[in-house]
């Protein structure tokens, strides 16, 4: 990680961390409806994630925000079950174990919060993402969880905390 750092997002970063996901779901030629594009939350993350139970952090490097990721209560289920949300890395973040560490920040912070297990939806074409989330435990589970509106993201995952 050498001079990357992950602390939790100010009001300051939300203009930035909204490029950096709307940058790299462009890159990727993720669909803009049905996916984190469209999600009014992306210009106001700071505000977001000022709930019961939430987190969002970002990964900072000279100033710059390289990327983020977050964890907060499954929308629309009704369980002890987290969302890893919004976990996007620049590509100059990325193969720089970056993403592991966000990963424990992100997975101890679910833990600290008490809930149960940690839930994540992605792009079936995502494939460094989810070598990613099954080196953290996380398996492959039929449908989705929940409602996040992300009825275009076709990959569901589970992890028990």
């Amino acid at each position: 990680m050498k001079n990357a750092v992950i602390r939790p997002i100010q009001k300051k970063d939300n203009e930035q961390i909204a490029k950096v996901i709307r940058k790299v779901l462009v890159d990727h030629g993720v669909p803009k409806v049905g996916t984190a594009y469209a999600d009014t939350a992306l210009d106001c993350m700071f505000e977001t994630y000022q709930k019961n139970k939430a987190e969002y952090f970002v990964v900072v490097e000279n100033e710059n925000i390289i990327g983020g990721a977050g964890v907060a209560q499954l929308d629309n289920y009704d369980g002890n079950v987290c969302e890893l949300q919004k976990m996007y890395f620049l590509e100059e973040a990325r193969g720089r174990g970056i993403g592991v560490e966000m990963m424990k920040v992100c997975l101890d912070t679910a833990r600290e919060f008490n809930f149960e297990k940690c839930y994540l939806e992605t792009m079936p074409f995502m494939k460094d993402a989810q070598k990613l989330y099954t080196k953290s435990g996380f398996e492959y589970i039929d449908g989705p969880m929940g409602i996040t509106g992300h009825y275009s993201c076709p990959v569901h995952m589970l992890k028990t905390l």
